[in-house]
């Protein structure tokens, strides 16, 4: 019996999130070494950063080691189907135990292996982010087979900032700032589908998440570094279909972003949904006490349902 989403989701707010997966493989994405991307104007241009902190809940800050970390859905349920979940924090920390591991319990309920990303931040700029989550793309799809997951059914979910990141694999692919010279540069690095959480999209003033463009881009941003991290301007027919969440009552990222985001997705011809809720906060998560906008989680799944997501194959 499927149980309602209140039930699910008060389950996860309740347990300790840090204690809810312990024992799961943290793999780094650079075995080979981390690249140098940094923008010049950025903190790690200019010399060590020091050690990444652990801030208070469950937040992580002054990335250097990207990672991923596998939650792996419970043994009965795993259908091959596997997401990327890209966590927010305005490319100044990352929302690791809202946005993330909470986010990984209620896709392992669904069968849905998940991997979190640990990307590089405003100590880097881009194109580290960049970077970072092609490089997880092209990773999990070439160990597809290890993961016992279908690599034509490989996602990326992202919040806020990490939406931005999310919708940048979704958009930017190919783009040469993404590639390293690697061998896994030869890898597909295209999501399957988004799953974008009240996302930063747009760097256009009056629009963005100024403390995310500042992190991101810098003090020294050009108008060729805004557009290209204009993701409605980056939409093509291969953008991956996507589904948007977004709510009016998001006062630090305006509702606005999804909009120019599903408009480029319809003119483009790429399957979407928006789902554009009356209340709820920016960095709601799953949150009870929202109205209908703390039922997303059933819509989501209803979502990845309809795309044969959740069935096993």
């Amino acid at each position: 019996m499927k149980l309602p989403v209140f039930f699910l989701m008060s389950a996860l707010l309740a347990a300790p999130a840090s204690a809810a997966f312990s024992d799961h493989p943290v793999i780094p994405l650079w075995p080979e070494g981390v690249p140098a991307a940094v923008r010049p104007d950025a903190p790690a241009a200019l010399g060590p950063l020091g050690p990444e902190r652990l801030e208070e809940g469950g937040r992580i800050a002054n990335v250097s080691e990207p990672t991923l970390t596998v939650y792996w859905p419970a043994v009965d349920r795993p259908n091959g189907t596997a997401v990327i979940v890209c966590p927010g924090g305005g490319y100044g920390i990352l929302s690791n135990d809202r946005e993330g591991i909470q986010f990984a319990h209620w896709l392992s309920h669904l069968g849905v292996t998940t991997f979190i990303l640990k990307n590089r931040l405003k100590e880097y700029g881009h194109p580290a982010p960049l970077q970072d989550v092609l490089r997880a793309v092209r990773l999990v799809r070439s160990r597809a087979a290890e993961f016992k997951i279908n690599p034509a059914r490989l996602g990326v979910m992202g919040s806020s900032a990490g939406g931005h990141l999310a919708a940048s694999a979704g958009t930017l692919f190919d783009h040469s700032d993404g590639r390293t010279g690697a061998a896994l540069d030869a890898v597909n690095a295209r999501p399957d589908f988004l799953i974008l959480m009240y996302p930063v999209i747009s760097m256009a003033d009056g629009v963005t998440h100024e403390g995310s463009r500042q992190n991101l881009l810098g003090a020294q941003r050009t108008p060729a570094s805004l557009a290209l991290a204009s993701l409605e301007l980056q939409v093509t027919a291969a953008t991956p279909p996507t589904l948007l969440i977004h709510t009016q009552e998001d006062k630090s990222v305006p509702i606005e972003n999804s909009i120019r985001f599903f408009q480029a997705l319809t003119r483009a011809g790429v399957p979407a949904e928006f789902y554009a809720f009356e209340r709820g906060s920016h960095g709601m998560g799953l949150k009870p006490d929202f109205g209908t906008a703390s039922d997303w989680p059933d819509r989501a799944e209803e979502w990845l349902r309809a795309r044969g997501l959740l069935t096993p194959r």
